[in-house]
């Protein structure tokens, strides 16, 4: 080992704390806008509820209840929207295949309906 001139040794780099797992989403927007305009069955309520108590296990420092009020606040929400979105299409679609048929037994059934008012009745 040479030692006849001074060495700077450098200490490694400090490396900082593994960075943390992001903290979880509360999907406080998405529950009130569920609760305001598609509010099926009083989903959006819930979800808005449990969007609630995640922000505030966020704010308190407990990650595992944020996430886990996390996770149901957007499960209530995804159920909200498709039941908010999926309902009247349902009945849309009902509606027009109804007005469909209709329309058609009524074209088929005028006959049935109708006197003709010709010379040749046999009484």
């Amino acid at each position: 080992m040479d030692t006849s001139y001074p060495r700077e040794d450098h200490p490694p780099p400090k490396r900082g704390a593994p960075p943390a797992a992001p903290l979880p989403r509360d999907h406080l927007v998405w529950a009130i806008f569920n609760t305001l305009y598609m509010n099926f069955c009083c989903l959006g309520f819930v979800a808005l509820a449990f969007a609630v108590k995640a922000r505030d296990r966020k704010v308190s420092g407990d990650v595992e209840a944020a996430r886990h009020f996390s996770s149901k606040a957007r499960c209530y929400n995804a159920l909200a929207t498709a039941g908010s979105v999926v309902l009247p299409v349902l009945i849309v679609a009902l509606a027009v295949t109804g007005v469909i048929h209709l329309s058609k037994l009524a074209h088929e059934s005028v006959g049935f309906f109708t006197y003709q008012l010709s010379g040749s009745d046999e009484d």
